[in-house]
């Protein structure tokens, strides 16, 4: 049983994601005193990676490009952390390092494409691309600020217009991101409200909450799906057909405030991504 237990934990860890030497003083895509350094270097910020997919999977057409594309059921962990690795080596790696990323998700997306009720769909679509983008910069901004701390209006304007960049670097036309903080989200407001969420979406977030894993990793991914669905907006909670109420609102909160109060007591090896530790080490910071 216990040989069991840590193959099957081994399983999960071994592709951790962990980060290559740069060129020393390449700022790379960012560069020190950039907000896409600071608040993308908590790695609870991971929970706010599954709200990111939840949030993209509720888009008929991606979830028609996951359903026809991806299988959830064949080394998940190993997908997770290859799909972090590559974000955190598009922000923190130097320039190589960086171009290098886009230009390997360039190449898978290329044969992403189909067909769902008469409609093509394609991953390298510019709308497509700058909801996945928008996605997921609107999910780090609410994961850290629930679960590390508040982020006032300015701040979260300047973290979106630096992360900007990185949605262009994906493909976004420049003309296509939204201008401001104020029309970002309105954008995504306007956006969920045009979304007809079906069984196929409900389908593909179920596998995403639900991926296979060891026994002994069952807690944390309840604890982890309970945070990703919990910082999810209400009404794509409900669209989504995820079970939500006053109890399961009070457990958010209550882990939420635990996360909160734990992370100034984590060690740094810990709180923050290996990728953080590296850029700083390659600017001379450490």
């Amino acid at each position: 049983m216990t040989t069991t237990l840590v193959r099957g934990v081994g399983d999960v860890v071994r592709g951790f994601p962990k980060p290559t030497r740069g060129a020393e003083g390449d700022p790379g895509l960012f560069g020190p005193g950039s907000l896409a350094w600071r608040i993308n270097a908590e790695s609870i910020l991971l929970m706010g990676g599954g709200r990111a997919l939840l949030m993209q999977v509720a888009h008929p057409m991606v979830a028609a490009g996951v359903a026809d594309h991806s299988d959830f059921t064949v080394a998940p962990f190993d997908r997770l952390w290859r799909t972090v690795d590559t974000a955190l080596t598009v922000i923190f790696g130097d320039s190589s390092q960086w171009q290098a990323a886009v230009e390997r998700v360039h190449g898978i997306h290329d044969a992403v494409n189909g067909e769902r009720h008469g409609a093509r769909y394609s991953a390298l679509d510019p709308e497509l691309l700058l909801w996945v983008h928008a996605t997921l910069v609107d999910s780090s901004i609410e994961a850290y600020a629930r679960l590390v701390r508040p982020i006032p209006l300015a701040v979260r304007e300047r973290y979106y217009r630096e992360m900007r960049r990185m949605g262009t670097a994906f493909g976004v036309p420049e003309a296509l991101h939204p201008a401001t903080y104020t029309d970002f989200r309105a954008y995504l407001t306007r956006t969920m409200s045009t979304l007809h969420i079906g069984d196929e979406c409900r389908s593909v977030a179920r596998l995403v909450l639900s991926p296979p894993a060891p026994l002994v990793l069952w807690p944390a991914g309840i604890a982890s799906g309970l945070l990703s669905v919990g910082l999810l907006p209400a009404r794509m909670r409900r669209e989504l057909g995820l079970r939500w109420n006053g109890a399961t609102e009070r457990a958010f909160s209550a882990a939420a405030a635990t996360v909160r109060s734990t992370l100034p007591l984590l060690p740094d090896p810990i709180r923050r991504w290996p990728h953080a530790r590296e850029a700083e080490r390659r600017m001379g910071f450490m």
